[in-house]
């Protein structure tokens, strides 16, 4: 039996490509801690994010160039683990955040918030450090999907201290007025209220910022748009026509002149309805295909369809985190997590390796 070098290791692993970047994982660089004990070897694979859908694949792959390309070995050992990358430059706004995604809808109603908060939790769930703001000035809502109804927003020598669940830092308009105090501002008023949320908040390290942003096309969406370095923006919508042009515009709105936020894709909700005493049948309660038509108009890709679960609304009321236990519906999220995650992955490495 030869002896295996950690260059042997390295020739048969650069035949392994990561999927989406369409390189080698050698070149990318994600091959570390190499171990040789005698023809028993050992490596970790560092993906781009704890949401690598091809995790699985690539795992595969790596066992397989190793038997393939090194005869005499006799046991792999193989770590999987990630860290997730950005574009951003140190000296912009909110340096420790590694990626910035607004969530946006054009519509009210379609479930951008439940999105939202739903990818907070999937992303907190597989191990990345997540942040959520809720800039919907008007008409916060994160506070009660995230079980903080009530709670008061404590500072730190002039900054303001996220709220916190199952490791998510949480900030809100909500968590500083009564739940029954209406927010009657005008626009200068609102962006400077985000700003102030933004700017002054101790995020600390996060590897995914996540924005709420309110319905529409306004003050809030050009401020955030603008002013804050977006890794890009997720689009909400239903199938329903209506919300589909609504969303048409605030897509338009995303590449006018003067924003630079790149839209990663779109996420369709309220796709269809399984009842539970006919699960082999679907009903297209709001239609159908609408997302799939806009995503085309734009040239994006649809990065999943949420169907109508009940469960989802009512742990959203009570502020349940529904990714404590595998269900369905999260199962489906995991699905649009992983997509939004390698779109976010696919962004970077398009500019800077990290």
């Amino acid at each position: 039996m030869s002896e295996i070098t950690p260059k042997d290791i390295l020739k048969a692993l650069s035949h392994v490509d990561d999927p989406d970047l369409h390189k080698d994982i050698v070149t990318l660089g994600m091959v570390k801690d190499i171990g040789i004990d005698g023809h028993k070897i050992s490596f970790t694979v560092e993906l781009t994010t704890p949401a690598c859908p091809m995790k699985e694949m690539i795992e595969r792959a790596c066992n397989n160039a190793i038997k393939h390309f090194i005869k005499d070995v006799e046991a792999i050992n193989i770590t999987m683990s990630s860290r997730v990358t950005t574009k951003r430059d140190k000296s912009e706004i909110l340096p420790a955040v590694k990626n910035i995604i607004a969530i946006a809808s054009g519509k009210g109603g379609v479930g951008k918030s439940t999105v939202a908060a739903n990818l907070a939790y999937g992303l907190a769930h597989l191990g990345a450090k997540v942040g959520i703001l809720d800039a919907d000035i008007y008409g916060p809502s994160i506070p009660i999907m995230m079980g903080l109804r009530g709670h008061q927003i404590l500072s730190d020598n002039g900054k303001m201290i996220p709220a916190e669940k199952d490791g998510i830092k949480i900030m809100s308009i909500g968590f500083m007025i009564r739940e029954n105090q209406p927010v009657v501002w005008r626009g200068p008023m609102i962006s400077s209220a985000f700003k102030q949320l933004a700017n002054d908040a101790l995020w600390g390290e996060l590897d995914y910022l996540i924005i709420d942003l309110p319905p529409g096309t306004g003050d809030i969406h050009l401020t955030v748009a603008q002013q804050l370095p977006l890794t890009g923006v997720l689009m909400v919508t239903s199938p329903q026509e209506m919300a589909i042009a609504d969303c048409r515009r605030a897509m338009s709105m995303f590449r006018t002149a003067g924003v630079t936020a790149p839209i990663l894709g779109i996420v369709e909700n309220m796709s269809w309805f399984v009842p539970t005493d006919a699960p082999d049948k679907k009903y297209y309660i709001f239609g159908k295909d609408g997302a799939n038509s806009l995503a085309k108009e734009f040239d994006v890709p649809v990065i999943g369809h949420i169907p109508i679960f009940e469960s989802l609304r009512s742990q959203a009321d009570v502020g349940i985190n529904p990714f404590k236990e595998h269900s369905p519906a999260t199962e489906q999220f995991r699905m649009v997590i992983e997509g939004l995650a390698q779109q976010i992955s696919i962004k970077n490495n398009q500019t800077v390796e990290v």
